[in-house]
């Protein structure tokens, strides 16, 4: 059995990847999907939850959270994700339901049924995290490890300096980081480095009914966005559950992580100093050929529904 893993997320069609990569991952037991607004609004996101569950042949839990940030107006990023948040992929109507507990609760009440066991990795705005640390805060001591995918140590993909995770709910990612717990930042700096580009796709095209039922179709529309003109479309959430999986494949540096929630032109950013005390680990580096490797090798094993 591998290392357990509940994931909060908000699908999104890198979430969708990065579902899928947890599913087909021998090192990872998936004990549950937390959705949030984030990508999409709050019904899609956890309308695809469900649905992709259906599709991977999955066995999950799955419980809906917030649907918008502590204090803020809602963000999308539907012109990314498309308006039902899996670009043009329609998957059949879901068949699973979802559990009878909010998501905050289900967070709280499954890291307090075993302690130091259950990694926590968030890949969309982390609502969900601040509003579980308020009403319970002893779970940044019962989560084993917490990961995020969001941040950046350099540019933003929303602001100059802001990636969208945490500019969509800058109030809930400075809850997170001041925690104690020690958060593992898995931003665009390193996610940049994870792009399914042309060598990629074409071992996607040996993945039958997942790459063109969902891989093809989702990082077609994915990758016609500008920011990802020429290179492939970079898989962010995939590298949070792989950091979880196989932490040797992404080098990590101490840092001191601060959120920026008062700035005009600077709100959301993530502010790292690499000399001070550290609350986080940054992530710098991919082993790239690793990673695809892993994500191939854990696409194969999934027998769809």
């Amino acid at each position: 059995m591998g290392k357990k893993l509940l994931l909060d997320c908000d699908p999104g069609i890198d979430d969708a990847m990065a579902i899928g990569l947890a599913h087909g991952l021998p090192e990872l037991e998936l004990v549950g999907l937390t959705t949030v607004g984030g990508n999409v609004e709050l019904e899609h996101t956890t309308e695809n939850a469900l649905r992709l569950v259906d599709f991977y042949g999955m066995d999950v839990p799955v419980a809906r959270g917030a649907g918008r940030p502590l204090v803020r107006a809602p963000k999308t990023a539907a012109d990314v994700h498309g308006a039902s948040g899996l670009g043009g992929v329609a998957l059949p109507e879901a068949r699973s339901k979802l559990v009878d507990a909010h998501a905050v609760d289900f967070i709280i009440d499954t890291l307090a049924a075993a302690p130091g066991e259950i990694s926590l990795a968030a890949v969309g705005p982390l609502t969900n995290i601040a509003l579980a640390l308020h009403k319970e805060p002893r779970i940044a001591e019962w989560a084993a490890e917490f990961v995020i995918m969001g941040g950046s140590y350099g540019r933003g993909n929303v602001t100059p300096a802001a990636e969208f995770n945490v500019h969509a709910d800058p109030e809930a990612a400075a809850v997170a980081f001041g925690a104690p717990w020690r958060t593992v930042m898995i931003g665009l700096d390193l996610t940049h480095q994870a792009r399914a580009n042309a060598p990629v796709r074409t071992r996607f095209a040996e993945l039958g009914r997942l790459d063109a039922e969902l891989l093809t179709p989702c990082l077609d529309f994915y990758g016609s966005h500008a920011d990802y003109a020429g290179e492939g479309p970079a898989i962010h959430d995939a590298c949070a559950v792989a950091y979880v999986a196989r932490p040797d494949l992404i080098r990590t540096v101490p840092a001191r992580v601060d959120v920026e929630v008062h700035g005009r032109f600077t709100a959301g950013m993530t502010v790292t100093d690499f000399r001070a005390e550290p609350n986080a680990a940054v992530a710098t580096e991919l082993d790239v050929p690793a990673f695809w490797d892993l994500v191939t090798d854990a696409y194969r094993r999934i027998e769809l529904a």
